[in-house]
């Protein structure tokens, strides 16, 4: 874990006061940069010591063959892996004949701050070399989010008490060396050396390198520039050659005098486009941000985020570790996706290269309802390009003998790389969970334009899925077999209750969208019998119920399996410790599957049955994935164990920042950085949107004396006020005057003419606060109280 005294908790940054070296892995993640294009994580200037260098652009990849011990018919034959591409990030700096490197000389102060407002990572240095000269150097770098293949750094060196002479090498680097990984299945695959140059040059002030992957035929440009400030006398020299380009500066300083250095770096990429069109235009884009320069692009990321934090800001009084985080997570989300424009958001981001850079779930049911509320359109972009994968999951689908598209559980490009079939392939709820994005998207958007498009042919091919893969009975209830839930340690089952549930709500949107563009719908083959068909197995999809135990099994027999050894088998996580084939027949819960079906489709569920389901399932979660915490949270808030909800926060939030899960050096949790949001907004704000309304239902734990949130539902902004005993609606503005929500079960009217304010009722949960299983209850929020806080 990250020491509680690492990062000071603050409401509108992330500070490190002093470098820390043996968390220096976790915080290149934590303080990475990315606009969902470029993606640069957080390591020094000088470029070492360093965990892990990464510079990473979205869906840039290399294809590697997949290993099986037996093959087998279905089973994808080849991987796809991340490319650490070409650094720029590189600024290496000489005092006199000594290099600048915090492991040597004396390393008088050192302080970095990711700034969310400014979108900017700055870092102040007082060094001193082993021979007794002082420097100051102060770096800020961005990863533009107007302009979108562009990164830029400002370097200032200035001499301290005597006269310096200073050399800085600034670099562009490809094939980086990288660190040997461990045998954990989370982290990615090492590849050698997988860029081959292609061309070089240099420039006045600069110069370009072009590579290309070998197997997946890809092309890449790196490409940089440089303005410098010196007063006085100064010498400049460039050289380049196939993965190594460098600007030399040389200069003397005299105490006080700096050295400033503005570094501009352009980046693109290609499957298709020539090598001269693509050197002509990451040229294009260094020409493009030295026209804005340093100072226009610093202010253009500025007002971008204004306007990101004035749709998406959630205020937490009273729990200061909340706000840090929440604010801390919606960042990463937008750096994520601001600009991926036709590529997928990865579950690590560009962040690192945990699980090999591939997009998830995660994506369609954890980060695009986030996004939806607060950034539209990049939830609309990630939608899109599930689309233009289209082609791709009806081939998959074709291979495996059945109707419609069947789309990857992991994946970069769109083929399925997972070479792991019961926690692959079977788990086919990806389809309907990007199904539900999509009907999310056009309900809390109200934007019918996305659907017709191309989701109506994502919802008409993922339902066709359903209907081949399900089968109706002798008695005609429907079932679907041999299905791996959210549950990873329950895999190959009957009837899940989460993939019915969410297979039958796909078969419905989809048969509501064929009427809705019923000529459309009929080019693309679909009849009257074929929609009526999906209603029909949709409303006899089997929902497997123990009433004996007033709970619903997990899946067909769940509740019978044996009870797993939690006195002996306390290893955690699990899959690192304990065979499948002792997980698989036992009531053990990786992640929340059960629990995540009564958040997504809650009107399904009665308020004693997910009290009784919450109470079960607390017993059996171990929280092996940390897609867990932020749904426990949303359901025990919701069941009225608020202040069990408030600790589940706390994992959720502070996944990354404290490293629970010992893995943030590769990358951060994009799905748990969203579910710090989720958590705050869907479990203490009581957001649900399963019904097609705007629905909320407020309750505030001890521990939080105010929530405000900021919602934008169909061309309206909402602002939700939640304190104690009461909450306040604001409708900011909108295309008309009034908006009909749901409160507690209630339909109200709000005005833009004033706020509505409705008083709070107690909420007491209908069963005592459940227990969880040995060494997993979640750490009380109490024991995060020792983290410095702000004065």
């Amino acid at each position: 874990m990250i020491p509680d005294d690492t990062l000071p908790v603050e409401p509108w940054q992330v500070r490190e006061p002093q470098l820390n070296l043996d968390v220096l892995a976790q915080s290149e993640s934590l303080f990475a940069l990315s606009n969902g294009h470029i993606g640069i994580r957080g390591n020094l200037d000088e470029g070492e010591p360093h965990g892990f260098p990464g510079t990473y652009l979205n869906s840039f990849y290399e294809v590697r063959p997949l290993p099986y011990a037996e093959a087998g018919f279905g089973y994808p034959e080849a991987g796809q892996t991340i490319v650490d591409v070409t650094n720029g990030k590189i600024l290496r700096l000489l005092v006199d004949d000594e290099p600048f490197d915090v492991r040597y000389g004396k390393l008088i102060s050192h302080e970095r701050i990711l700034d969310l407002r400014a979108g900017t990572l700055t870092r102040d240095a007082h060094w001193q070399s082993p021979v007794g000269k002082q420097v100051r150097v102060t770096s800020t770098r961005l990863v533009s989010l107007s302009q979108r293949s562009v990164v830029a750094i400002e370097y200032i060196v200035e001499a301290v008490e005597q006269f310096v002479r200073v050399t800085v090498q600034s670099e562009l680097v490809a094939n980086e060396d990288q660190p040997v990984t461990s045998g954990d299945p989370r982290v990615a695959a090492i590849l050698d050396r997988p860029l081959e140059a292609v061309q070089h040059e240099d420039t006045e002030c600069g110069a370009l390198l072009m590579h290309k992957t070998r197997a997946s035929a890809l092309m890449m440009a790196a490409a940089m520039d440089h303005e410098i400030e010196v007063e006085g006398r100064y010498e400049i020299t460039n050289d380049a050659s196939d993965d190594l380009a460098r600007t030399t500066v040389i200069c003397g300083l005299r105490p006080g005098q700096r050295l400033r250095i503005v570094k501009y770096l352009a980046y693109g990429w290609s499957s298709q486009r020539s090598r001269p069109a693509l050197r002509d235009q990451a040229a294009a884009a260094l020409h493009s941000a030295r026209y804005s320069g340093w100072k226009g692009l610093v202010e253009a990321q500025r007002k971008i985020l204004d306007d990101y934090w004035d749709g998406a800001d959630v205020e937490v009084e009273g729990d200061p570790i909340c706000q840090q985080a929440v604010r801390f997570g919606l960042f990463h989300l937008l750096q994520a996706s601001a600009r991926a424009e036709g590529r997928g958001i990865a579950s690590k981001g560009l962040t690192g290269t945990g699980y090999d850079g591939h997009v998830f779930w995660d994506t369609d049911g954890f980060v695009l309802p986030v996004l939806t509320y607060t950034l539209p359109h990049a939830a609309a972009d990630a939608l899109r390009w599930r689309a233009s994968t289209l082609d791709l999951a009806k081939e998959r689908a074709a291979q495996l003998d059945l109707k419609g598209a069947s789309y990857p559980w992991r994946t970069i490009r769109g083929q399925e790389c997972s070479a792991y079939w019961p926690a692959g392939t079977a788990a086919w709820h990806i389809n309907a969970d990007i199904a539900m994005a999509f009907e999310r998207y056009r309900i809390v958007t109200g934007d019918e334009t996305l659907e017709k498009d191309c989701g109506l042919e994502v919802l008409i091919e993922t339902a066709r899925l359903w209907h081949s893969l399900g089968h109706h009975d002798r008695h005609g209830v429907w079932h679907l077999d041999g299905v791996t839930g959210p549950d990873e340690y329950t895999a190959i089952v009957r009837d899940n209750v989460f993939t019915n549930m969410m297979a039958a709500h796909n078969l419905r949107v989809a048969a509501d969208a064929c009427a809705r563009h019923s000529e459309t719908a009929r080019e693309m083959g679909v009849s009257s019998d074929e929609t009526a068909s999906w209603r029909a197995a949709a409303d006899a999809a089997h929902i497997p119920f123990d009433e004996e135990l007033g709970v619903h099994p997990q899946s067909e027999g769940f509740t019978t399996y044996a009870e797993w050894d939690f006195n002996e088998k306390t290893s955690y996580p699990l899959l690192l410790h304990e065979p499948y084939a002792l997980l698989y027949p036992a009531q053990v819960v990786k992640q929340t599957d059960l629990v995540l079906a009564m958040h997504w489709q809650s009107h399904k569920f009665s308020d004693e049955q997910k009290a009784r389901n919450v109470d079960y399932y607390e017993r059996r979660t171990v929280r092996d994935s940390s897609l867990s915490a932020c749904t426990q949270a949303v359901m025990c808030a919701n069941v009225g164990h608020v202040e069990l909800a408030h600790d589940y926060t706390y994992e959720a939030a502070l996944v990354d920042l404290r490293d629970l899960h010992n893995n943030t050096k590769d990358g951060l949790h994009m799905a748990s950085l969203a579910g710090a949001w989720t958590a705050l907004v869907a479990g203490f704000g009581g957001l649900r949107d399963d019904e097609g309304i705007l629905s909320l239902n407020p309750y505030l734990p001890d521990g939080i004396s105010r929530l405000r949130f900021r919602l934008r539902w169909q061309d309206f902004r909402v602002t939700v006020d939640v304190i104690h005993d009461e909450v306040t609606y604001t409708l900011r503005d909108g295309p008309h005057g009034e908006l009909t929500i749901r409160h507690a079960g209630e339909d109200i009217e709000l005005s833009t003419t004033e706020p509505t304010t409705i008083t709070l009722v107690k909420r007491e949960p209908l069963l005592p606060a459940p227990q969880q299983p040995p060494g997993r209850a979640p750490l009380h929020r109490n024991s995060y109280r020792s983290v410095t806080q702000p004065s």
